[in-house]
């Protein structure tokens, strides 16, 4: 979608698990930045592209092995600056005339400190104290620089810990500056972006103009079809194509009985009342609760519930005359997950569409206006684009919805037990200012019944757990350390106010071993 007028900066990724963190943090500096696997990066791509600066990766392979992975030999006499991270250093002194060892002594993970050999500018700001945290995560390093490069930092266990060749701007650093164990990471990257000649025009309001101009010209006179779920990404999608082309767009909102409390009333007045949109309200309640009634298998409900959904969506879209185009919410981790190094450093993750299926069956073609940007851009873009803070700052929630909070056998008393129940520890989080904190929060109504004692008489109702993480994205993430007095707090409202649950417990499983649903 970005066109040639933004600064681009290229990342060749060689596998490491932290790459997406490297354009992270060049995205908030508003640099734009392309990840690309080593194997599709060749020079023709290189020179359309057209990058003002080339970062290199870290990556599991060693360079001392034949075949392991290179970048293209032509891009050190592009002219760029150049940035070399763990294996991306590697292979740069490697490339370059240096050389790299494995064995006894040359590895070295987790934290560690570098000192200082000199004074260069990528490290305005460090040393301030003589040495800097970082982290490490090798098991080769460099045993002698390439021609033309200095030593700028060392650490125990790698002499080369940071390298540059100041003339030609290449830089050479073993550790990992994009992970929050190295504190002035972000120091460094704003300036390797400063000495390349960003001029930092990646905004969310250029972003926003660039992507209705695209979504006009790709559309055209034609209709457009989404599904909207109420989540920050499906919402901001629809909101950004229906600016471009108003009412050629239409929006389907599949309401399958598993949301929670008022959030399909929430969803519907929002889009159809506020934005004046065309949507489709989908009642489809029954369809799904009766064929998933009596149903305990996690992966028999999803499929349940994904097969109906598909039917349900074309169903409805069906009903749209002319429509050509499917527009999904699909952000750029997803893109990225969904390329494959084959046979090298890193595997398929997982391949993403929002309506999974859909676009094959029903013969549409995809507008996928935000899968160059990460979830902070949506919401930034959100908040360009006029969405209430409500909806931008929402915790995740699951497509299977509340299917996947109810372990064991799904019924409407449970479900309706399980929507009171996650309502009030929604309303306390909030009137204790913690919403923002915490990454996502729920309630999940347990498979068991236990005994109680409520007045002088004895109950026997469901227990649930409460569940609150912290996480940058998803993939790992931290229980969140509430106070006792707000677990006593939050137990008693839950079991005075929702009839059916007598017993409250917290689950403080991390991600992992745990995962952060349920199911």
């Amino acid at each position: 979608m970005t066109d040639q007028s933004h600064d681009r900066l290229l990342i060749i990724d060689f596998g490491s698990q932290v790459t997406q963190l490297i354009a992270r943090r060049l995205r908030e500096l508003n640099v734009y930045c392309e990840i690309h696997p080593y194997q599709n990066v060749t020079m023709d791509f290189v020179r359309e592209m057209a990058p003002k600066a080339i970062i290199l990766s870290g990556g599991p392979d060693s360079v001392t092995r034949d075949g392991s992975p290179r970048a293209p030999h032509e891009i050190f006499d592009l002219g760029v600056p150049i940035l070399g991270i763990c294996y991306g250093q590697q292979t740069m002194m490697t490339q370059l005339g240096g050389k790299v060892v494995s064995g006894h002594g040359t590895a070295e993970f987790g934290r560690a400190y570098v000192t200082p050999s000199a004074k260069l500018d990528l490290l305005d700001g460090w040393f301030d104290h003589g040495v800097e945290q970082v982290w490490m995560s090798h098991g080769d390093h460099v045993s002698e620089i390439a021609p033309g490069f200095e030593v700028y930092g060392t650490s125990p266990n790698a002499p080369f810990a940071i390298t540059a060749d100041v003339d030609r701007h290449f830089y050479a650093v073993q550790f990992h500056p994009e992970v929050h164990h190295t504190p002035k990471g972000p120091k460094l990257y704003e300036n390797f972006v400063r000495l390349a000649g960003f001029s930092g025009d990646w905004t969310m309001d250029a972003y926003r103009d660039e992507a209705i101009r695209q979504i006009r010209e790709q559309v055209g006179d034609k209709k457009v079809i989404c599904g909207l779920s109420g989540g920050v990404d499906s919402s901001v999608a629809a909101v950004l194509i229906h600016e471009a082309i108003g009412d050629q767009l239409t929006c389907v909102f599949v309401d399958h009985g598993l949301l929670r409390k008022g959030e399909a009333e929430e969803v519907v007045t929002m889009f159809r009342d506020h934005y004046n949109m065309r949507l489709i309200h989908a009642d489809e309640q029954d369809l799904f609760l009766d064929a998933l009634d009596g149903q305990s298998d996690p992966e028999t409900k999803r499929k349940i519930i994904g097969g109906l959904f598909i039917d349900v969506f074309q169903k409805h879209a069906d009903q749209i005359n002319g429509a050509e185009f499917l527009a999904q919410g699909t952000l750029y981790p997803d893109v990225i997950e969904s390329v494959s190094f084959s046979g090298g450093p890193s595997v398929t993750i997982k391949s993403h569409h929002n309506v999974g299926g859909l676009p094959e069956k029903m013969g549409l073609k995809l507008v996928e206006p935000l899968r160059e940007l990460f979830k902070d851009e949506v919401r930034a873009l959100g908040r360009e684009l006029g969405l209430p803070q409500s909806f931008i700052g929402r915790h995740p929630f699951p497509g299977p919805g509340l299917a996947i909070r109810c372990p064991g056998e799904i019924t409407r008393e449970k479900l309706d037990i399980l929507r009171e129940a996650d309502a009030v520890y929604i309303d306390q989080i909030r009137k204790h200012d913690l919403y923002d904190e915490i990454w996502q929060a729920f309630v999940a109504i347990l498979p068991v019944r236990t005994v109680g004692v409520m007045g002088d008489g004895r109950t026997y109702d469901y227990a649930c757990a409460l569940r609150a993480v912290t996480s940058v994205d998803g993939m790992t993430a931290d229980y969140y350390p509430f106070s006792h007095d707000f677990l006593g707090e939050t137990a008693t409202r839950i079991i005075n106010e929702v009839k059916g649950i007598n017993r409250v417990t917290y689950d403080v499983t991390s991600k992992p071993p745990g995962t952060i649903e349920w199911e």
